[in-house]
């Protein structure tokens, strides 16, 4: 694949596919960590005499217009960090402005999911799409996991296609995981469901030296060992394979030792901490235990290269946020090369600050699961 360094782009429109799906409240972007991740090819664009015009989808509008999931905010957003004017540009498929552009330019384009054909990955979409540029650039690594319009289809329009500065990063930094790791390799899986994981699990198990699991999707593996788990997060469909997956993965999983429960989900909750394979009638599973947080730490300590995924437990609460905050601690300040991957993961480093003491923050979620699964990502295959 070609970097967006190496395109000669002075003078040419640069049609860029960025991932600025980020929450809204009000008519304001409350988190804007999307839009400044793409901000290193924003500017090597427009540094370099390019005309770029960017391409994003925002949430689910179901192939319709809705005012609720248009980019006008993030439009705003953007002319705010850049200091200088992002014109915005209300239909996706509207050529005219493009051609009108200076060298430097900035215009945002209206969610090109708000036409059904962009998630079908239509070709004649794609085309009314590539219309607008000159050359192609994929700087959505948090969508290079779908076969939509304007990250597959697209690129059969365009000879000069490339992979943005943020696509490079996550390339680099994942394929560093899967290929050249520094050994001991620590990966830290957590979150709500095994179903989101497995794949990845089976993938990183020959490559890691150890696993450290938490979250709710422990619970279908203690319920796999027979352990009782009250009213905690089960996938029973997921039994056996968590089975296999032990038996598979042999001293190199580790479970938690005990387990922080409450009486119900609320920030209110009387809470109290049991052995792992004695959660009560009732209770839930809601953090790891300070046995279990000292242990994964010292495992921690030996590490060279970590993968964190999914907190430790509820960490939204703060009475069963300690689990995920001295995993995000000790990652901190490891001197080792340190990967963090999806939405819960980053929001929990980015609430105890920590964001800026690791080496990578991915911002793929599902891209970034799917890379490390081995599996393909359309989006990328395209750009080859």
């Amino acid at each position: 694949m070609k970097s967006l360094r190496e395109l000669d782009i002075k003078g040419k429109r640069v049609l860029m596919r960025v991932d600025f799906n980020v929450p809204i409240k009000e008519g304001k972007v409350t988190d804007d960590t999307r839009i400044r991740a793409s901000l290193p090819s924003i500017k090597y664009v427009i540094d370099n005499g390019g005309k770029l015009i960017l391409m994003s989808h925002l949430g689910r509008p179901k192939g319709k217009i809705n005012e609720a999931f248009s980019l006008r905010p993030v439009a705003d957003c953007l002319s705010k960090i850049l200091k200088r004017q992002v014109k915005f540009i209300p239909c996706c498929i509207e050529s005219q402005a493009t051609n009108l552009m200076q060298e430097g330019d900035t215009l945002l384009l209206e969610n090109v999911r708000f036409h059904p054909e962009e998630e079908n990955n239509d070709l004649e979409y794609a085309k009314k799409l590539a219309q607008l540029g000159d050359v192609y650039v994929n700087d959505a690594f948090g969508s290079t996991h779908r076969a939509h319009s304007s990250v597959a289809a697209i690129t059969f329009y365009f000879r000069e296609k490339a992979m943005g500065l943020l696509v490079e990063k996550e390339i680099k930094y994942l394929s560093l995981l899967l290929e050249t790791p520094k050994h001991p390799f620590i990966a830290v899986l957590g979150g709500a469901k095994v179903a989101d994981k497995i794949e990845v699990i089976q993938n990183l198990l020959p490559r890691i030296d150890k696993l450290l699991l938490g979250g709710g999707m422990v619970f279908t593996f203690f319920k796999g060992l027979g352990y009782e788990i009250g009213n905690s997060l089960l996938e029973t469909d997921k039994l056996d394979l968590v089975k296999k997956l032990l038996d598979t993965g042999g001293n190199k999983i580790l479970l938690p030792k005990d387990i922080v429960i409450g009486d119900k989900l609320d920030k209110d909750a009387q809470k109290k901490e049991v052995v792992a394979d004695k959660i009560e009638q009732g209770w839930i599973g809601l953090d790891i235990g300070k046995q279990t947080i000292t242990l994964y730490q010292s495992v921690l300590n030996t590490a060279k290269t970590i993968f964190w995924n999914g907190p430790m437990g509820v960490f939204e609460l703060d009475r069963f946020a300690d689990g995920t905050r001295a995993i995000a601690n000790k990652i901190a300040e490891r001197e080792a090369t340190t990967v963090i991957g999806g939405g819960d993961t980053i929001a929990a480093v980015n609430k105890f600050g920590y964001s800026d003491k690791v080496t990578h923050i991915s911002t793929g979620g599902g891209a970034s699961l799917e890379f490390l699964a081995g599996l393909k990502l359309p989006g990328i295959e395209a750009l080859e």
